[in-house]
């Protein structure tokens, strides 16, 4: 789509005379946005009527709850901040679930938020809701119009906001004030925000660089600030200088080449044991863009694996982050990329004639080899029909490289964090700490309008699907290549087996009676295939990717091969008083 300059910043320096709706579509077109997310509503369509001719694509969706997911991951595949918008009432309360996930994912976007008129606010008129009050919790900032004539200035605020703090921001606007008119001049973004972040407070950073030069065994953690900042060349010459393996933080797989040879994988649950074991080992751990979240370091496969011990150097944007959730000895406040290079470049000046370890580099070989090779004999057990690792181990070998990959929450989903992996960055668009189900479809929508020319895969299980296979209507009909391999388990497994280890087999709510989801696919218009052999996941993958088109993939696999209950951190084992109750009581087990 060629660029439609705004016709009002023509105008530099002067404000022109325009009306609400043409004030927010310039600022939109001022910020580069491309594709805005939603339904249609009567409440914003006098803004609507004005996009065709500025060059952005509305997407109409089937569900709110979608649009945020697909802007979320729009914006962390491209960069731009996703722009959301909905009816008055329930049109934007349908997007609570999938702002809330943006919102614990840092990603900056935008919610135009209608809101009841103003003759009529407080009289719980048709659709009205007090939207600023719901959101509050759930985005970085609400900016509500208060006149007219802020309507841009406000509009600006919230994209500041939004890309400063890195999150979703609310921009509430009464509906009547799309009319009218007003005097602005629509600005430049860097007239109003800055992108522009320092490597941190130099003192800070020597004393880092103390810390890494000191270190015995100085491991990293890359997360999704190296991402985001394009930072990820110069977390690797920081590696590189020091012999120090990189690890990946939780779900941001592609924040670290996995082919380089200092590359462990990632670690929190269902992660890498290789990542595990060489983090173990570490005396300086070098964070990078990660919050280092709680349930991201939690220990998995009865591995405590992050080091109690060891000197943390934290750097990450966002001051809130810094020592959250683990004491640090160094607190480095700036952006990624800068803060990295900065610390490559004075190791590099102060320790010029270092040389390669080559037993760390022998023992990080060792420990990826003995990995991989469990994977592999995992996934080759024999399952009914088919061993979910076996399909995702199959998954993965048949995507081309580059391939775009989203992840929902469940059984399989998480298990897939042991077996993706990349060599690019912005390819790994997960399901993140807020994890809520029905986000892997939607997103690989929103990543493959960001990336027309990478393959885009959702891998999703089948109660996830149950919430976003309508969808497939919205890639039919805009022809979005997306697809879907859906892995069809025949229950909700994630909390299915925690029934199985905590509640002994007494499975309430747990099974799901599904229609053939390759049936379902093909009756939307969309490619159908069903796979219960495991040799065809491989090449139907591949066929599917190959067609371009909009395709359903119902894998069979087998409901009985689960992994790891995914909240041990939360659960414990049932405790019953009442004598109606007491043969649920963990004591009675051994009594059947």
């Amino acid at each position: 789509m060629a660029k439609v300059e705004s016709q009002a910043k023509q105008v530099k320096g002067q404000k022109v005379k325009m009306t609400p709706s043409e004030a927010i579509v310039e600022t939109l077109v001022a910020e580069g946005v491309k594709e805005v997310y939603g339904i249609l509503g009567s409440a914003f369509m006098d803004m609507l009527d004005l996009l065709p001719t500025a060059g952005i694509n509305f997407l109409p969706v089937r569900h709110e709850q979608t649009a945020a997911h697909m802007a979320d991951a729009y914006t962390r595949v491209s960069g731009v901040a996703g722009v959301v918008v909905g009816q008055n009432g329930p049109g934007i309360t349908n997007m609570v679930t999938s702002v809330a996930a943006a919102n614990q994912a840092h990603t900056p976007m935008v919610v135009i938020s209608p809101s009841a008129g103003t003759p009529t606010i407080g009289w719980d008129g048709f659709q009205e809701c007090n939207q600023v009050s719901v959101f509050e919790s759930i985005t970085k900032e609400t900016v509500q119009v208060t006149h007219v004539s802020r309507v841009a200035d406000n509009l600006r605020t919230a994209f500041r906001i939004a890309y400063a703090e890195r999150g979703p921001v609310l921009f509430d606007i009464p509906r009547d004030y799309f009319y009218g008119e007003l005097e602005d001049e629509i600005l430049e973004p860097h007239q109003y925000r800055t992108d522009a972040r320092g490597a941190g407070d130099p003192a800070s950073l020597s004393k880092a660089v103390n810390l890494l030069k000191e270190a015995e065994y100085p491991v990293i953690i890359s997360g999704r600030g190296a991402v985001d900042a394009d930072g990820i060349d110069d977390v690797k010459a920081i590696a590189e200088h020091l012999t120090a393996p990189v690890a990946v933080s939780y779900m941001h797989n592609d924040a670290f080449p996995d082919e380089h040879p200092l590359a462990v994988g990632p670690i929190g649950y269902m992660g890498s044991k290789a990542a595990m074991c060489t983090l173990q080992k570490a005396d300086v751990v070098l964070a990078i863009g990660t919050r280092l979240s709680v349930f991201g370091t939690l220990p998995c496969y009865d591995i405590d694996y992050f080091p109690k011990q060891a000197k943390i150097i934290q750097v990450d944007i966002n001051p809130r982050n810094i020592a959250r959730t683990h004491p640090v000895e160094v607190g480095i406040i700036g952006d990624a990329k800068a803060a990295s290079k900065e610390i490559a470049e004075r190791l590099k000046r102060e320790t010029p004639g270092r040389t390669r370890n080559g037993e760390r580099m022998s023992e990080v070989a060792t420990e990826k080899e003995k990995w991989e090779e469990e994977l592999v004999d995992l996934a080759m057990e024999d399952g009914n029909p088919i061993n979910p690792r076996r399909a995702l181990l199959e998954l993965t070998r048949a995507v081309p490289e580059g391939t775009m990959i989203s992840t929902d929450i469940g059984n399989v989903s998480s298990t897939a964090n042991a077996y993706l992996k990349f060599n690019q960055p912005r390819k790994h668009i997960a399901a993140l700490t807020f994890g809520n189900t029905g986000f892997a479809y939607p997103a690989a929508l929103g990543a493959q309008l960001a990336d027309p020319d990478s393959p885009a895969v959702a891998i999703i299980g089948d109660g996830a699907w149950g919430m976003s296979l309508h969808e497939v209507s919205t890639a039919v009909e805009q022809n979005i290549p997306v697809v879907a391999c859906v892995f069809n388990n025949g229950a909700w497994c994630a909390e299915k087996k925690n029934q199985v280890d905590y509640y002994n087999n007494r499975f309430v709510g747990a099974d799901i009676d599904a229609p053939d989801f390759a049936e379902v696919a093909r009756s939307m218009g969309a490619q159908g295939y069903r796979v219960d052999k495991p040799e065809d996941v491989g090449p139907v993958v591949a066929e599917a990717i190959k067609s371009r088109k909009p395709a359903v993939i119902d894998i069979q696999v087998d409901g009985t091969q689960l992994a790891p209950p995914f909240r041990k951190d939360a659960l414990k084992m049932p405790t019953r008083h009442l004598q109606k109750y007491k043969h649920l009581d963990v004591e009675s087990w051994g009594n059947k």
